[in-house]
């Protein structure tokens, strides 16, 4: 099975990216959004932690926002509920994938929660800062405040640049996307293959 971990700036459209490879795809963000409007082992935590912000089920993102916005700490509080139950979900994934030939992982902090492994291919989605704003912008609950403090969250883009196997330029349309995506999937599994023969 080979790994391919999606990794670049919020917004720089990674999910999207990670769909066109037609493969089984383990997107974080989805599992989260699950997560809060389907557990309530996850709300009755939060709501502990976070009694202010956090006083109904289902959770509400726009909640965890506002705590995040008023005490950077929060976001620390909030990722040390919510990680490890969503690295649970991925080992389960993982498995019931195992006899795929690709799997796609599209986790925001794939590096940062060390979530990788050594063989992973890791794919950077280059995309330029005026349309990440863009997308950003028709995100429901977005606000510059939070996007800062997320940003600040993950590693360094010039770091992840330099750590991936291969940089993806996200500027253009969804066709041309698709056939860059279908070259690549070749060039990768080309590569894998002949690294075992």
């Amino acid at each position: 099975m080979i790994r391919i971990g999606i990794i670049g700036s919020i917004g720089s459209g990674k999910s999207f990216i990670a769909k066109l490879f037609k493969y089984p795809v383990f997107d974080a963000d989805k599992e989260v959004r699950y997560l809060y409007k389907n557990s309530r082992e996850c709300y009755r935590k939060l709501n502990k932690i976070l009694p202010k912000h956090v006083r109904s089920f289902p959770v509400r993102k726009k909640e965890l926002i506002i705590a995040i916005n008023e005490n950077k700490k929060n976001l620390k509080k909030i990722s040390s509920i919510v990680h490890p139950i969503i690295r649970e979900k991925m080992k389960i994934f993982l498995n019931k994938k195992k006899n795929s030939k690709i799997i796609i992982l599209d986790i925001p902090l794939l590096i940062e929660n060390k979530l990788n492994k050594k063989k992973d291919v890791l794919l950077f989605v280059k995309t330029n800062r005026k349309k990440i704003i863009e997308r950003l912008k028709k995100r429901p609950n977005f606000n510059m405040k939070t996007f800062r403090s997320l940003k600040e969250n993950q590693l360094n883009l010039s770091k992840k640049r330099r750590i991936a196997n291969y940089i993806i330029d996200n500027n253009y349309s969804p066709n041309i996307m698709k056939k860059k995506i279908n070259l690549l999937k070749k060039t990768i599994l080309n590569e894998r293959n002949s690294i075992r023969h």
